[in-house]
């Protein structure tokens, strides 16, 4: 079982940034994916972006330029960096990790465990 824990949302300035972070405990596979999806009300959870443990990252087409994942190892540990945040990346911010494979797409059926959530709102 693997346990996902958010951290880092808040409130923001539209142009400003925030770094979202997510420990993992319990048991690291030795190949994985682990990712960000959001979710604003009233919409589907959509993927913002996907670390596999190769280091190959897959980003929504949309926030490519803005949005950077990266992974602490040492930590267990994903990151999610948003950079020039605009009021419609408003949403509740969720981790996500597989239960051993690699993440080829950006869908959530690629994922097996979830976190609680971290939410970020961002004002005009």
């Amino acid at each position: 079982q693997v346990r996902l824990v958010e951290s880092g949302g808040g409130s923001v300035q539209a142009g400003g940034s925030l770094r979202l972070s997510c420990a993992a405990s319990g048991y690291i596979y030795s190949s994985y994916c682990m990712g960000w999806f959001r979710q604003a009300p009233g919409k589907e959870r959509e993927g913002v972006g996907v670390f596999n443990s190769y280091g190959g990252t897959l980003y929504a087409d949309s926030l490519k330029g803005r949005f950077t994942i990266s992974n602490d190892n040492a930590k267990n540990t994903l990151y999610l960096q948003m950079n020039a945040l605009k009021p419609e990346d408003t949403a509740m911010y969720y981790c996500a990790a597989s239960g051993g494979w690699f993440c080829r797409t950006l869908t959530r059926n690629e994922l097996s465990y979830w976190g609680q959530g971290t939410q970020v709102t961002v004002s005009s």
